[in-house]
């Protein structure tokens, strides 16, 4: 979490306007400073008291009275004290907090030592501030409207937003992959199905960036950007490549945390003030969360651009053309998600490899429920089946989902919802809530069409996830009941004699219609 610079930064400091001295204290708090020169910091030369309680008695009498014990003058720079200014940055936060953790009551009564080394080290961890500068900062003076401020500052955001993944990408390269490579902390095969495309897109968004830096004229202002943009979107097509290998390339990065030295670097780099506290996997889906922004980017410019403006022709169809783009990255990555995950199921029984399973080309939902024994499971929703999971290993340590029970086709579900508080009897949930009689966010499904498979009462971890899956699972019937009946009518028509088809097409109201009907 990135270190603010506002009003809160001041709760880490207390200022007392009857002290003159500047004290050291163990919490990190600020005391107001004495106009000399250097600072003083009040150090008692009394013997340490053996006993917790005394020390933390004459710490507080250090505090709260004025003191007639000898006083040392420390330098500057002998003493951590001597980093702290009233200046509110993040750096303050960070040096308060390194004290705090490496000055204890007992140092009260001896000179600090010098500033550790570590302490620089630590406050490093701290995340990297982004540039929030505005367009409005770089320009000294404008004549205006507010609406076209508001079109020239959405427009310099779409600027910044480019320069900014072009640096974190790059930085992915050097930082991550290519020391992973050279260590042999991983293999290039491994490091190639993590990374994808990731190297292809720096260029791509280069060349966006250097266009958007053209359209600036010499007040700094940006005229048309729909034509840019409309010449620019098809070269994102290159993300349906790289978002579909997202689902095997997070599988396999959370496999290789496992081991000590891929965990222990990347971990290291965490830390780091480069990463801005951003682990791999938030850096590999930067382009993702890019890709999904532009529409709405486009939206804004759009609402500030006035009906006169020569881009207002032109961003209703860059828009339409971005949406269809994210449309079709979507569409190839949840086919890739479901294809993925239907390869990773290993099914304990033949009779659980349901067509439907096989035939289901995208995923409504999957994640983590209890069953009514308290167990949890990996709950996939398919397109057309419903599978209930037990995670587990392979033999080379990847993960697969051991099919549970006896998966049902959305076309045969019959969704009930379970109010919460119902009581917990008949059977159900009677493992998972001992000693309570109440159940909450819990639903049941069972087959209509199958007497053989038993009910399935599954508990969500909270009321709007248990709604979203209720939400899913309505939607998943419907649609699978109206493709079944489209399937059956279609089939039907395929059987149906053909001199039949006549019989439909006659007029009742004439007798000449069906002698021409028959004739043929």
């Amino acid at each position: 979490m990135e270190v603010e610079d506002t009003g809160e930064t001041r709760t880490s400091w207390s200022t007392a306007a009857e002290d003159r001295h500047i004290l050291c204290d163990h919490a990190g708090k600020k005391r107001k400073q004495d106009p000399a020169p250097a600072p003083v910091i009040r150090i008692t030369e009394d013997e340490e008291e053996d006993e917790d309680g005394e020390i933390m008695s004459d710490h507080m009498k250090d505090s709260e009275e004025p003191s007639n014990k000898r006083v040392k003058p420390v330098v500057k720079s002998n003493s951590l004290t001597g980093l702290i200014t009233p200046t509110k940055t993040p750096a303050l936060k960070r040096i308060g907090q390194s004290i705090s953790r490496s000055i204890s009551f007992r140092t009260e009564a001896r000179p600090l030592p010098p500033a550790p080394l570590r302490a620089r080290t630590k406050a490093s961890s701290f995340p990297r501030r982004r540039n929030s500068q505005c367009w409005s900062d770089t320009v000294e003076s404008h004549d205006l409207t507010a609406k076209e401020i508001k079109r020239q500052e959405v427009i310099y955001e779409l600027t910044q937003g480019e320069r900014q993944l072009i640096d974190d990408l790059s930085l992915v390269k050097k930082v991550y992959y290519e020391p992973m490579l050279k260590l042999d902390i991983m293999t290039e095969s491994e490091l190639g199905q993590i990374f994808g495309t990731l190297d292809s897109l720096i260029p791509l968004h280069q060349d966006l960036l250097s266009r958007l830096e053209r359209l600036r004229g010499s007040e700094k202002t940006v005229g048309e950007v729909g034509p840019t943009l409309m010449n620019w979107f098809p070269c994102l097509e290159a993300y349906v490549t790289y978002c579909c290998n997202q689902v095997g390339a997070k599988a396999l990065l959370d496999q290789k945390k496992q081991e000590k030295r891929v965990e222990h670097f990347l971990r290291l780099c965490q830390e780091s003030s480069f990463s801005r506290k951003l682990d791999l996997w938030n850096f590999l889906d930067l382009p993702r969360s890019r890709l999904v922004k532009y529409p709405l980017l486009l939206k804004e410019i759009q609402k500030c651009t006035p009906p006169d403006h020569p881009d207002e022709d032109t961003l209703p169809d860059a828009l339409e053309l971005i949406q269809s783009i994210v449309g079709e990255v979507n569409k190839k990555t949840g086919e890739a998600e479901c294809q993925f995950y239907r390869r990773g199921l290993s099914y304990l029984d033949e009779s659980q490899r349901l067509p439907e399973i096989q035939l289901s080309r995208f995923l409504y939902c999957h994640g983590e429920l209890k069953n009514n024994k308290g167990q949890r499971l990996h709950v996939f929703l398919f397109e057309l089946a419903l599978v209930l999971s037990r995670p587990g290993e392979d033999k080379d340590g990847g993960q697969v989902f051991n099919v549970y029970r006896q998966p049902l086709p959305n076309a045969l579900i019959n969704l009930e919802e379970i109010p919460d508080g119902e009581a917990a009897g008949g059977g159900t949930f009677r493992g998972a809530f001992t000693g309570n009689d109440k159940v909450r966010n819990c639903f049941r499904v069972s087959s209509r069409g199958r007497s053989k498979v038993n009910p399935y009462s599954l508990q969500a971890n909270d009321s709007f996830s248990k709604q979203q899956w209720i939400t899913c699972l309505r939607q998943a019937i419907v649609q699978s009941r109206d493709r079944t009946a489209q399937t059956s009518q279609s089939q039907l028509s395929l059987h149906t004699d053909p001199a039949l088809y006549h019989i439909a097409e006659l007029s009742l109201s004439s007798d000449t219609d069906m002698e021409d009907h028959t004739g043929r």
